[in-house]
């Protein structure tokens, strides 16, 4: 009965030990930026995006999830289309909606030595379902937002049918920045910096990332889906404001041209594929 008790407690107590036990990595001396696989979305309709399926090489996005650690700190950019807890143990994919998954995020972050708590930044490129499903998680970050954004996610009518506010309600009582001005450097030196592109969503927005080796970064959001939409320069039937996603994309090229910045889709199935996937990373 003694050595059955025992066993009771030290099942009960070995979590919180562990969680004691945790430290996250050390601060690195540059800008990292590590790329999880949170999944894929299986597009049937892509008339939705103005194309036929013969016009694009897969109709298949993927979805990106990004971790950027900073000397000074880490922004988790984006969180998956999917939610961990619909990964059951013992299952080797999730499905919802258009969207699978064939990992958890938390597992691929405990792989680099970091938990959600780790985190000290949150924001994503905006408020669709495929870009926030595993905001809870990091509920405990400082939440860098939008207020239009933020706005329309707590709204009683929602803007988007496909949006889900039990992936993101404990967002609503955390630590929260509502960026002011359209481009907000996170880390005050320029190499972080959100950068306001709406048209998508009202407060749709990019990141670019000034890497010391790989160079600089634009990390996309969904300023487009498929490469085909820049080449064409086709424009998907639900933006928010159409015209604007024009005059948005129009300035982000130029930026782009300007900073000399890879822009990276962050759905394009075909180029995530062969991006380097956590732990390796980008410097």
């Amino acid at each position: 009965m003694l050595k059955k008790t025992a066993f009771i407690l030290a099942s009960l107590i070995a979590p919180f030990v562990a969680h004691a036990q945790h430290k996250a990595p050390p601060p690195p001396k540059s800008l990292r930026l590590y790329v999880f696989d949170c999944g894929s979305l299986d597009i049937s309709d892509p008339e939705r995006f103005r194309f036929k399926k013969e016009e694009l090489a897969t109709t298949n996005l993927s979805v990106g999830c990004y971790l950027i650690v900073h000397p000074k700190g880490t922004l988790m950019w984006d969180v998956g289309a999917v939610p961990d807890s619909a990964l059951k143990p013992g299952q080797k994919s999730a499905l919802e909606g258009y969207a699978t998954i064939t990992e958890t995020l938390k597992s691929q972050l405990e792989k680099i030595g970091y938990e959600p708590s780790d985190i000290e930044f949150l924001a994503f490129s905006h408020y669709h379902y495929d870009h926030v499903a595993n905001a809870n998680e990091f509920a405990s970050a400082t939440w860098l937002a939008r207020k239009v954004e933020r706005d329309a996610m707590f709204a009683p009518t929602l803007p988007d049918k496909k949006m889900n506010p039990a992936n993101y309600s404990a967002l609503k009582n955390s630590r929260t920045i509502i960026i002011p001005t359209d481009d907000y450097d996170v880390f005050g030196d320029g190499t972080v910096v959100m950068k306001l592109a709406p048209g998508h969503t009202p407060g749709h927005q990019v990141l670019f990332l000034k890497l010391a080796k790989t160079g600089p970064v634009v990390l996309s959001g969904d300023l487009y889906h498929y490469p085909e939409e820049r080449k064409l320069k086709r424009v998907p039937t639900f933006e928010t404001d159409q015209q604007q996603t024009v005059e948005t994309r129009e300035k982000i090229e130029a930026f782009l041209k300007e900073s000399g910045s890879q822009l990276w889709i962050q759905h394009d199935y075909i180029s995530n594929a062969k991006l380097k996937k956590a732990p390796q990373f980008y410097e």
